[in-house]
């Protein structure tokens, strides 16, 4: 029942921890189809498939963030009343080889939020909507072929909260050229969801006292084409389109509608109603330029269109400076631009005559910053070392990565993300 939170969440996906959680947007809950930037693409929450190259340690990632959000446009009462939402995510990674060719991983996490918006389904406080939690598992296998330029994987998994659940299956193929200087990469992906339809509680048969009103479901399906190319000794660049097509429940049952004709009165909103089918067409561009040994300049642009009649641009730059040979401090920024969906009105806009509608912002047309600054340490022989209760093997704590990240929409979302993820290798 996360709605607005994942337009940020998904926004934020593109370095150090947030990129191990392609998806922190990473994870997927109550269903958002209706985000632009990545957001309501069903997020690859299988793990990418691992190198077997790496074939002698177990690594592990233990990884947490910390997000908090408000705003004054929430979709739960027809693009007004609060946005506020907090989440907590924990999540462990695994990445253990089986032999020199082969690896398994596994992603397994939970996310806790609370969300003052979602708790107006029942028009009360604290109802049982104002906070829940999220359960998933994906597992994923690899294996290197025999030429030693081809890696091979499949993946599955599913995630579980109190109106929804979803499973999702993967396969991926990756093969670089003789000298390693071009790769060419194509994964798809695919999610089976069911959602409970819960309805604004004055809509509801039998009084409001059923929170469940049946259920539906919707199917999605993803592409994503790499084309990875080094220029030269300092420059390289890659090429990416996420190709998405959804169809089945794209809408949020309990997102209130409220009509000019009928104005506001209790009893008078419609649930939000938007098309069976969806249509995404991201393209990217990622440029990654090593200026000096000491200073490295990411720039990265995104085009986005779709059948709602959305166009999105995404701009972002990270500059990575390595402070000391272990030490690297990454300040980063990003601009996001979009032109509002055919189906969005405001408060009060849309007419009872329309086919479609929604009030949810996230289809709003907008401008949005998001700036922050991360940190890493990873000294060459580790932080530290323990001894681990699985047969007495010592266990090296490799790295530590620290991030915050402001978000800002032209709506008056506003977004504060800390994240943390700490680096382990077992041999």
């Amino acid at each position: 029942m996360l709605y607005s939170f994942y337009s940020f969440r998904r926004s934020v996906v593109a370095a150090a921890f947030l990129a191990l959680l392609p998806a922190l947007a990473w994870a997927q809950a109550t269903p958002v189809p209706n985000r632009v930037d990545g957001y309501g693409a069903p997020n690859t929450t299988a793990p990418s498939s691992p190198n077997p190259s790496n074939h002698g340690e177990t690594e592990v990632n233990i990884m947490s963030s910390y997000y908090q959000q408000d705003g004054d446009h929430g979709a739960v009462q027809g693009g007004r009343g609060t946005q506020y939402l907090t989440d907590l995510t924990p999540t462990i990674i695994l990445n253990v080889p089986l032999d020199s060719a082969t690896r398994v991983s596994a992603n397994v996490g939970v996310d806790y939020y609370a969300s003052a918006s979602t708790d107006r389904i029942d028009q009360v406080l604290s109802s049982p909507s104002s906070h829940d939690a999220r359960y998933h598992v994906d597992l994923g296998y690899s294996r290197q072929l025999a030429d030693k330029r081809t890696i091979v994987g499949v993946g599955g998994g599913f995630s579980k909260e109190y109106d929804y659940l979803s499973f999702n299956i993967t396969g991926s193929w990756a093969h670089a050229s003789l000298d390693g200087n071009r790769e060419l990469s194509v994964a798809g992906q695919a999610f089976f969801d069911r959602a409970t339809l819960i309805l604004p509680a004055e809509l509801r048969a039998g009084g409001g006292q059923e929170h469940g009103s049946g259920f539906d479901t919707r199917q999605s399906f993803n592409l994503n084409v790499v084309y990875s190319q080094v220029l030269t000794q300092r420059l390289q660049l890659a090429l990416s389109t996420e190709l998405v097509a959804q169809r089945g429940l794209l809408s949020t049952p309990f997102h209130r509608v409220y009509f000019k004709e009928t104005g506001e009165a209790l009893g008078t909103a419609k649930t939000e109603r938007l098309p069976r089918q969806r249509y995404k067409y991201p393209v990217g561009l990622r440029l990654n330029y090593y200026a000096t040994d000491l200073v490295q300049l990411r720039g990265y642009y995104r085009f986005y269109n779709d059948n709602f009649g959305i166009t999105a641009h995404t701009m972002e730059l990270e500059t990575p400076v390595k402070v000391t040979p272990f030490f690297v401090l990454y300040p980063f920024y990003r601009y996001h631009t979009q032109t509002a969906a055919k189906y969005f009105a405001p408060y009060l806009q849309h007419s009872v005559f329309d086919e479609f509608y929604t009030s949810d912002y996230d289809l709003a047309g907008f401008a949005a910053h998001k700036l922050g600054l991360g940190l890493r340490y990873s000294p060459v022989y580790g932080i530290g070392r323990f001894k681990t209760p699985f047969g007495g093997r010592i266990a090296k704590f490799k790295a530590l990565d620290l991030r915050y990240a402001y978000y800002r929409q032209t709506t008056g979302l506003t977004a504060n993300l800390i994240s943390a993820d700490l680096s382990f290798t077992m041999p």
